[in-house]
């Protein structure tokens, strides 16, 4: 299981959950005060307001980012309106929440921003896990 770490700023909670990064850099380009990946710890909570934490940690694809408001009871990240984006040579971007039924008739409820491999080459379909950058994916 891969690690998970919280940083807070007393208003909100960022969750990371390193297994799910596929380090699309859209937190290190949303706030580079706040994420810096070559630092120890690589988020600097005090370095953003509470609304550009939250702005950029709806951005990541991945899920990987999440957060969730100190005073609410319910830790779980608010419903979003689902949107779709297609990211130039990159993978499908939804936001929002959806409901993922797999090949295998597994289903998984997503309820934040997820990635879609768009390329083909991703090894977690499909979800996107980078691997269009390698494949020089043009789309």
């Amino acid at each position: 299981m891969g690690k998970t770490k919280e940083y807070s700023n007393g208003e909100v909670t960022v969750v990371w959950e390193a297994k799910k990064c596929i380090h699309s850099a859209m937190c290190v380009k949303g706030s580079p005060n706040v994420f810096q990946p070559n630092a120890r710890p690589w988020i600097k909570i005090d370095a953003a307001s509470t609304e550009e934490l939250v702005t950029t940690v709806k951005k990541c694809p991945s899920g990987a980012l999440s957060f969730y408001m100190n005073d609410k009871k319910d830790k779980t990240a608010q419903k979003l309106e689902t949107q779709v984006e297609v990211l130039e040579n990159g993978p499908l971007l939804v936001y929002g929440t959806l409901n993922v039924t797999h090949k295998d008739g597994t289903k998984e409820s997503k309820n934040r921003t997820t990635a879609f491999c768009r390329c083909g080459a991703s090894k977690n379909k499909p979800y996107c896990d980078g691997a269009h950058v390698n494949h020089e994916f043009i789309g």
